[in-house]
């Protein structure tokens, strides 16, 4: 299985179900196959086409050429929604469980792609959402057979899901830390220096501790910016957080391996006896009581 769940190429015959023969087994081969000479250039030409109806959307955007080549614009995108209508219709009728492909991760992406613009018919400016096919180039992955950009990318997420807990505990943390702030500075300005709310003092709270710093609002007694200062230099420990989280995490699950093979992490223990919290899985005693733990 691919990180996000979705079927790897080699799962597809057996996942998607191939047909036996005919013109369905032709066309099967073709668009999910990737082993292929005639699969690859297929997958290749629909990235490129994928690239091309994302910059039309793009440059539609753009009020002195949307403005200019409405027409073109407007004939280029109807003929890309068509395009992949069709692709969509393909994949469905060259497998046999055609509800299986319709309701995967890819499934879903491809139909979102080209239902914005039949939208647009009914409500106008909802064929912006047609970026929404950029998520397709997801393929890239399997197409040009990243194979270890892929395991990176799980272990990345595999270290972000463990770290979870921490993470949430760490941002449960940052904001009380910007509603005790911004209150304080809600406080220590009011409403003649710009904070004239407490949620507006935690938007300031949250740009000054995030070191963006937009300067729509800023204190103007000095006490107000010495808090400010204390809270700008309090945002760069706070950045590192989660990341040394995260990379304690990564190299944690890299010393865990055992025969080139990586092997799940065990959870941490709880000391029966006393309650202490964050025994390794192979201690024998609580750290704290001498208690004997129990075999995990």
């Amino acid at each position: 299985m691919s990180p996000l769940g979705t079927p790897a190429p080699s799962d597809l015959p057996d996942v998607l179900g191939r047909p036996a023969g005919g013109w369905r087994r032709t066309m099967f081969d073709v668009i999910f196959g990737v082993d292929t000479p005639a699969g690859r250039r297929f997958d290749i030409a629909l990235v490129c086409a994928i690239l091309l109806s994302i910059l039309v959307v793009v440059l539609d955007s753009v009020p002195a050429i949307g403005k200019r080549y409405a027409g073109p614009m407007a004939g280029l995108e109807w003929a890309f929604t068509l395009l992949f209508t069709v692709e969509y219709l393909a994949r469905l009728a060259c497998v046999r469980r055609p509800l299986r492909y319709a309701t995967s991760f890819y499934g879903v992406i491809d139909l979102m792609s080209v239902l914005p613009t039949y939208f647009s018919l009914l409500v106008p400016g909802s064929e912006l959402l047609i970026d929404i096919r950029i998520l397709r180039l997801l393929r890239v992955f399997r197409i040009f057979k990243l194979t270890l950009y892929i395991e990176e990318y799980t272990r990345l997420g595999e270290a972000l899901a463990a770290s979870r807990r921490k993470i949430l505990v760490f941002l449960s943390v940052v904001l009380m830390l910007i509603l005790i702030l911004g209150t304080v500075m809600y406080v220590v300005e009011g409403p003649e220096n710009g904070f004239t709310s407490i949620p507006l003092s935690m938007y300031w709270a949250t740009v000054t501790m995030t070191t963006v710093g937009y300067g729509d609002i800023a204190p103007q007694t000095t006490l107000g910016r010495t808090i400010a200062s204390f809270m700008m230099l309090l945002g760069w420990g706070i950045l590192a957080v989660p990341t040394g989280i995260v990379t304690a995490e990564m190299t944690a699950r890299r010393t865990d391996r055992r025969g080139g093979e990586e092997r799940p992490r065990q959870p941490a223990r709880d000391c029966p006896a006393c309650g202490s919290a964050g025994h390794e899985a192979a201690a024998r005693y609580c750290k704290d009581c001498g208690a004997q733990l129990e075999a995990g």
